[in-house]
């Protein structure tokens, strides 16, 4: 379901796409289906629901325009157990297709966990004595902060659900704790029994003092000479919406939304020459981590995988006109399961709006003083999730000219340690009097199942380098593009080369333009970075996919998160490692491009005491897949002087 909100929410219906998400009814009915089955019904009281999602239907199946059962995959935690179940539950039949159960594994961490586990900590005796050494006998304005604990081949912790849980400081209601932690003491949680298995305290650290509040009561006054920005569009938006799917300047987009990757796109193509041209069958974050730099004992276990952990949809927020977008926007609502089956219903989840960008293209011919001029517009597809204490918005810009650009906004609040008045900080940056800004990096994995005008696809490494001198280069200024076929797994795993203008060229071998050229689009690659993290570090271990920035698969549809299924306390090798081991061919065939791309963050004091937004990700450009420039019949700006276009 979404609305137009130009003011006043208009509420509009949902076609049911087989690629849409499960609306709020069907969210509730899976729950139901699954309560009235006697398998459940015998762990019910112990048993929680981790997520509710579609169950998308076979690839084959939608492009072929079939009519595909509605069903819903859930995930259920047995904590009795200690065991993990996955259902497909038929809606359309209204039964449980498959239940599954699945040991040795940890699903993502649920709410009521982390509610529970502050609780657990707060009661331990061994915690309560090591904040008593710190002058703090009242907990109530103390918060627990339980992350997942990692997996460092502990023997006595394998096979355990657990957490490891830092402390902070509220000194007032409204306080951003996040500016007082509590150094040097680390708890052990299993959350299964809810029990604390150890408090770690590594010796007073005194607590920063400085506020770290960031509204506007304790910010400096507002600037006062900012003045009213309208954007109006009187004519409303340029798109058209029909349920989940969006219709925009020759493009056709398929919108959709899931707990774990949050923001999702299917069946983007662009229309040309009467007919839409298909280009990316699926394209969602696969996966993220963050792994830390500090290597003490208070902070050496951060590395959070915030997709397959925590869930970037299951952590997105409701976004507000006026603040998270601008213009005349088009809301997508999201429909979710808590951890007791409970219908959560998440308005506004996504956003969609238009905007200007600037000049398109442009040439002023001076011979005849006749100057054409197009402006650019861009629809932006976008969300936003809050995973602890960074805030990450996810935003797809499709443009006129058959580019689509995938970026990641970094903002929220740095994650700080306490440390001594004298000490300087070898890992992390210096923000405020003893607090510790930690060194850190941010990877993102783009899983883009890409069907260039079909699902036979080859990749292409394409980089720039000098010819050397001699005949072929008599005056020492020629250079090339070389493209080298990437014909298997092994060979597709690559990293950046800025200094050769290394990008992929993803082409259909089959499908040639106007020129007699294999169609194509380009993946170029924005900022990056390698990770430095050693190779046999916990983190390389468990997140083997950022050790390349590009991998080639062939589609499989059980291969989806770069990471694997459940890469919480996984001890390593699960995900893309493990599904290029084969080495399977590649080349003309139905390939899934995977991207990894890393925002390196060595914290700055103009970082704190909230971020700036950073940004980080990667563009898609067409190369041959257009015979032409296809935003020539884009018409000029209204508001430009006629004398540009006479």
């Amino acid at each position: 379901m979404g609305v137009v909100d130009t003011g006043a929410a208009e509420p509009r219906t949902s076609l049911h796409h087989p690629l849409d998400p499960l609306s709020s009814e069907e969210v509730t009915s899976a729950v139901a289906i699954t309560r009235a089955d006697g398998r459940f019904r015998e762990v019910a009281a112990h048993t929680r629901f981790v997520s509710v999602s579609l169950h998308e239907p076979a690839k084959e199946s939608v492009l072929a325009g079939g009519v595909s059962p509605r069903e819903a995959f859930i995930i259920l935690l047995d904590r009795a157990r200690e065991t993990t179940y996955e259902l497909v539950v038929s809606l359309t039949s209204q039964s449980v297709a498959s239940w599954r159960e699945v040991r040795g594994i940890q699903p993502a961490f649920l709410m009521s966990e982390e509610v529970a586990c502050e609780q657990a900590v707060k009661n331990d005796p061994r915690f309560l004595e090591a904040m008593s050494k710190r002058g703090l006998t009242d907990l109530s304005d103390v918060i627990i902060d339980p992350v997942p604990a990692g997996n460092f081949g502990y023997p006595d912790e394998e096979g355990l659900r657990l957490a490891r849980a830092t402390a902070y400081l509220r000194r007032s209601p409204d306080d951003n704790w996040w500016a007082h932690p509590i150094g040097g003491v680390v708890a052990l949680v299993d959350l299964h029994k809810m029990q604390v298995l150890n408090v770690e305290d590594r010796g007073v650290v005194p607590i920063p003092p400085e506020s770290g509040n960031y509204d506007v009561a304790s910010a400096a006054p507002p600037r006062s000479d900012l003045k009213a920005l309208e954007i109006t569009q009187p004519d409303g938006p340029s798109f058209t919406v029909r349920g989940w799917q969006v219709e925009w300047q020759r493009w056709h987009i398929h919108v959709g939304f899931t707990p774990r990757e949050g923001l999702v796109l299917h069946t983007v193509g662009y229309e040309d020459g009467g007919r839409v041209r298909p280009i990316l069958y699926r394209a969602a974050v696969s996966e993220m981590v963050v792994p830390y730099g500090d290597p003490s004992r208070s902070h050496y276990f951060r590395s959070f995988f915030d997709a397959g952990e925590n869930g970037i949809g299951a952590s997105a927020n409701s976004l507000t006109r006026g603040c998270d977008c601008l213009g005349e926007i088009y809301y997508f609502d999201a429909a979710l399961a808590d951890d007791v089956g409970e219908l959560v219903e998440l308005p506004h989840a996504i956003c969609m709006h238009e905007e200007d960008y600037g000049v398109l293209w442009r040439h002023s011919d001076w011979r005849t003083d006749r100057t054409e001029v197009r402006r650019s517009r861009r629809l932006v597809i976008s969300s936003f999730s809050t995973i602890g204490n960074y805030d990450y918005g996810f935003f797809w810009y499709f443009y006129q000219d058959g580019t689509i650009q995938f970026e990641v906004k970094l903002t929220g609040i740095l994650q700080m340690g306490a440390i001594s008045s004298d000490e300087i900080p070898q890992h992390g940056t210096l923000v405020a009097p003893g607090l510790n800004a930690m060194y850190h990096q941010h990877y993102f994995n783009l899983r883009l199942d890409m069907d260039i005008d079909g699902t036979a696809n080859s990749v292409y490494e394409v980089h720039s380098e000098s010819v050397p001198p001699g005949p072929e280069n008599p005056f020492g200024n020629a250079f090339v593009a070389r493209r080298t076929l990437l014909s298997t797994e092994q060979e597709a795993r690559q990293l950046i080369d800025p200094l050769a203008a290394r990008s992929w060229e993803i082409v259909n071998p089959a499908v040639q333009n106007g020129l007699g050229r294999p169609v194509a689009y380009r993946l170029i690659p924005g900022d990056n970075v390698v990770p430095f993290a050693q190779p046999d570090s916990a983190v390389i271990k468990r997140a083997g996919f950022i050790t390349s920035h590009l991998w080639v698969t062939p589609y499989t549809p059980g291969e989806r998160y770069a990471a694997g299924d459940y890469p919480s306390q996984h001890p390593g090798g699960a995900g893309l490692p493990e599904y290029v081991a084969a080495d399977r061919a590649i080349d003309n065939t139905d390939v899934v491009v995977w991207y990894t791309f890393g925002h390196h963050h060595i914290p700055r004091p103009e970082d704190w005491p909230i971020m700036p937004a950073a940004y980080a990700g990667f563009l898609l450009k067409p190369f041959g897949f257009f015979d032409r420039n296809p935003s020539l019949d884009v018409p000029p700006p209204t508001a430009c002087h006629n004398s540009c276009h006479e």
